[in-house]
């Protein structure tokens, strides 16, 4: 069966949430589509499974960063309605590497780039990033443990 396409997906969804009542959801599936079809109109280029993981990942850090920084300002309501948000967006995503699976990525792309030092950090990191292609990788876990592994 082919998978459908994201953004048909979220349209469906948004169907569902409104026949449902349920706001909350339907305010997030609003923004998830409205990010997917600015990215479309932008690239003028129709979404791929890259460019659509890439436009969730966004979202995803947004909210993350937007849910700190209210913590941080004692507004615990908010945060945990960005904290609902992330739910939703993770639920439309691939799932996370293990820590295993991470690891052994990066060992993978030490060994495949032969780098020695920091100064290479780039090119591991990007050898470990196609190595965990179709997961979801947190871009600053990952580059933690590429400089553990450097050092």
């Amino acid at each position: 069966m082919l998978a459908m396409p994201l953004l048909e997906r979220v349209q469906k969804d948004m169907v569902e949430a409104m026949k449902a009542k349920a706001e909350a959801r339907l305010g997030a599936l609003r923004m998830i589509k409205a990010a997917l079809q600015k990215h479309q109109v932008d690239s003028m280029k129709p979404l791929n499974e890259a460019s659509e993981l890439q436009v969730m990942n966004t979202l995803l850090k947004q909210r993350r960063e937007a849910a700190e920084m209210f913590r941080k300002g004692g507004r615990e309501e908010l945060a945990a309605k960005e904290e609902a948000e992330i739910g939703i967006l993770e639920s439309y995503l691939p799932a996370e590497p293990s820590q295993a699976e991470l690891e052994e990525a990066v060992s993978a792309a030490i060994s495949e780039t032969g780098a020695s030092s920091q100064k290479q950090m780039g090119a591991v990191m990007k050898a470990a990033q196609s190595r965990l292609a179709g997961k979801r990788v947190d871009g600053k876990v990952l580059s933690e443990l590429v400089k553990q592994k450097l050092s």
